[in-house]
């Protein structure tokens, strides 16, 4: 065995004991210090996510709002789902994308939450709170409770825990993300620019989780500008460099996802694109298309003669 396969084997070894970014790891003379940042590595990375610019209403010659589906199956998703199930042993510091927007509600970080992309009517920390999760009796503690119901009411007597069944989303239920975003394109600058507004997470509604035909739900929306300083803080993985992660912020931001587009503002009302491309996904998928085209081709057209 060579020497170049001798390197192959431990590059192999490595990226399978330490899959996240982990930082000091050529330095470490030791596996704890694997991981650990050096002051001067702390400083550096204590910044802010880049700043919008302004833009005046004036400078936008043609603005469009799009809404976008990204399916989570897609392997250039994949960095917005995984870890889950509680995969922290190679990724201490890497969490899905769900996680971090929760626990930033749940801890009062992120506040601009909405029950929809237009962003009208908020939602409290107690409305989301009875989506993510519910409680319910099985069938032998029913019938437990039918023997003597009266006793059960009056609290003489409590059901067993092994009788109560809790369902709760976690990071592995969400199914895709919906996003609406603002395609404009920028007079001063000459070019066609995209500013994110908004992201939901799409869910299995609790009550339909563990049949075999799921109705999937919006769960909540989050308002995005607000929310860039939470984003800025979670990584995310770089399959080609673990030792520079990307933030959420910046995945979102420079559009490192796949998305099909299945709505777009209109005079009908914003209708979905299904609701006139009916049963029919080939030309439902052709007209999303057509779609991204039309606005791409705008400033292409700007510099014809």
């Amino acid at each position: 065995m060579n020497w170049r396969n001798n390197i192959v084997i431990l590059a192999l070894g490595l990226s399978s004991a330490f899959t996240f970014a982990q930082s000091n790891l050529l330095n470490a003379k030791t596996p704890d210090q694997i991981g650990k940042k050096t002051e001067a590595e702390l400083s550096a990375d204590n910044d802010k996510p880049l700043p919008y610019g302004y833009v005046h209403d004036r400078d936008i010659l043609m603005g469009k709002r799009i809404w976008e589906m990204i399916d989570l199956d897609e392997r250039v998703n994949f960095p917005l789902y995984f870890p889950v199930e509680g995969d922290v042993m190679s990724s201490p510091d890497r969490r899905p994308l769900y996680n971090v927007l929760v626990s930033a509600i749940k801890e009062g970080k992120i506040t601009e939450v909405y029950d929809s992309s237009y962003f009208t009517t908020k939602k409290t920390m107690q409305d989301i709170e009875g989506s993510l999760f519910t409680v319910d009796t099985t069938d032998v503690g029913r019938e437990q409770m039918n023997e003597d119901i009266s006793a059960y009411r009056s609290g003489a007597k409590q059901i067993s825990e092994e009788y109560i069944r809790k369902t709760e989303i976690e990071a592995y239920h969400v199914d895709a993300y919906k996003i609406v975003g603002y395609w404009y394109f920028d007079k001063r600058q000459g070019e066609l620019k995209y500013r994110m507004l908004g992201i939901c997470p799409v869910v299995p509604d609790l009550y339909t989780m563990n049949e075999e035909v799921k109705d999937f739900v919006e769960l909540f929306w989050v308002y995005l500008p607000a929310s860039r300083d939470v984003l800025h803080e979670a990584k995310a993985f770089n399959s080609r460099n673990s030792a520079m992660s990307f933030t959420f912020d910046h995945i979102l931001n420079a559009r490192r996802f796949s998305g099909v587009i299945y709505l777009e503002e209109n005079v009908f009302g914003d209708r979905l694109i299904k609701d006139y491309m009916k049963e029919n996904a080939q030309m439902q998928l052709l007209e999303s298309e057509r779609v991204k085209e039309k606005i791409r081709d705008f400033e292409q057209d700007m510099w014809n003669y």
